[in-house]
């Protein structure tokens, strides 16, 4: 018997009435767009803590640039969600892209004429967080937009496959960078990628939306509030809501203690290779993740997946947190990392699935918020901290208690519901 939760799951529109998502062009420009910027900003996101510390020597400085990815989703995610189902979405991402090359270019440029300071750093980095975040919440409703609901697990899965790829190439990538034009020189990169992506979305024809009624626009407070009151009276999207929370906060508390794990707990010191392995395995893990989706999907309703995979990835958290042995951890920590994009492409599909197109950006930005903007630094302060007091096993059981809590949650709810 299902659930109503389960019952409420989107209904599947038939593929013989649409084209094979390969052959949409639109998401083709897409998706080389995302492919291109995301190796750039890969680079980036090494480039920028090594130079705030080359111009500072500040570590608290330096946390605060690495922090700068999720910084802005708690400053400003409410409000970006409500431009983005404002105004025309493909041109606010491509304004934000070429805004980012402007942005990313300045630090090149000032090292050049000797006068970059790690001032400058730190604002650079802020701000191109910002204008990600205005991209990503423009992206939210673009892509449902561009390849129809029926595409959307293939599509998001893709994204976010390549996502996990381009991260591994782009911070190998960095490290050689570095060496042959300097920290600062390695930035031109980025700034170029985003002029690419702008151009390859330009080139994204815009589908004609059906005309509707003339209605008065609401008020600004009031556009952020109707994405507030959708999240809040759609049973199961506040459900995901809270899962994904939980589950960021786990990936918080993994990478945030991957290198004191990777000393204390698995004897791997200073330079050892194999604490890239550790890295490596993670993001490697989450390629394989991402791809199972549409599979998954095929077969199973968007809750039951959650169902299956969330006490998954406790218990590979378990084998984490005991592990001795560096081989073990690398294989656990792949397959956590399957596990956890499961989980994040899934509940990411089904939110963009059931939400109306013109509340994709405010509803899908909220989301985001709670999740990457407080749940990554939270996991990663509160596992930092248990680490300090009770060592680092205990450090890294703080994600696993967190998923723990998840699959907790998602089982109660669906008993409760039969």
């Amino acid at each position: 018997m299902s659930s109503s939760f389960e019952k409420q799951d989107v209904a599947r529109s038939p593929d013989t009435a649409a084209r094979p998502l390969r052959k949409l062009r639109g998401f083709q420009f897409f998706f080389l767009s995302r492919v291109i910027s995301g190796l750039g900003s890969a680079v980036t996101t090494v480039v920028l803590p090594v130079l705030t510390y080359e111009r500072t020597g500040s570590p608290l400085l330096v946390s605060l640039v690495a922090a700068a990815g999720t910084l802005p989703y708690l400053l400003f995610g409410l409000v970006a969600g409500a431009v983005a189902d404002r105004v025309d979405r493909r041109r606010l991402m491509v304004a934000a892209d070429l805004l980012n090359a402007a942005v990313l270019a300045t630090v090149p440029l000032a090292a050049a004429l000797g006068v970059l300071t790690g001032a400058q750093v730190i604002a650079v980095a802020l701000v191109s967080s910002s204008l990600a975040l205005f991209f990503d919440a423009g992206v939210y409703g673009f892509v449902p937009e561009t390849v129809g609901k029926e595409h959307l697990a293939q599509a998001n899965s893709l994204i976010y496959g390549a996502e996990s790829i381009v991260r591994i190439t782009g911070t190998a990538l960095a490290g050689a960078l570095m060496v042959l034009v300097r920290p600062a020189g390695a930035l031109v990169l980025d700034a170029v990628s985003f002029i690419a992506s702008a151009l390859l979305l330009r080139a994204v024809a815009r589908r004609p939306r059906e005309a509707a009624p003339a209605a008065p626009r609401p008020g600004f407070k009031e556009s952020v509030g109707e994405g507030l009151r959708f999240l809040r009276g759609h049973p199961v999207l506040r459900t995901l809501t809270v899962v994904g929370t939980l589950q960021s906060f786990a990936g918080g508390a993994i990478v945030g203690q991957l290198v004191v794990y990777a000393d204390r707990g698995l004897g791997i010191h200073g330079t050892d290779a194999r604490i890239g392995f550790l890295y490596a395995a993670w993001s490697a893990g989450g390629i394989s993740g991402s791809l199972l989706v549409p599979r998954l999907r095929r077969r199973l309703e968007a809750f039951r997946i959650l169902l299956l995979i969330l006490p998954l990835g406790a218990l590979l958290g378990v084998v984490v947190v005991l592990s001795s042995t560096w081989w073990v951890a690398v294989g656990a920590l792949a397959l956590w990392g399957s596990a956890y994009l499961v989980v994040l492409v899934n509940t990411m599909t089904y939110s963009q699935e059931v939400t109306p197109a013109e509340l994709q950006g405010r509803v899908n930005t909220t989301r985001r918020m709670l999740a990457s903007g407080l749940g990554v630094p939270l996991g990663a302060l509160v596992a930092s901290a248990t680490t300090v007091h009770f060592g680092i096993r205990a450090g890294m059981s703080a994600a696993v208690v967190s998923l723990a809590l998840a699959a907790v949650l998602v089982w109660t709810v669906h008993l409760r519901q039969r």
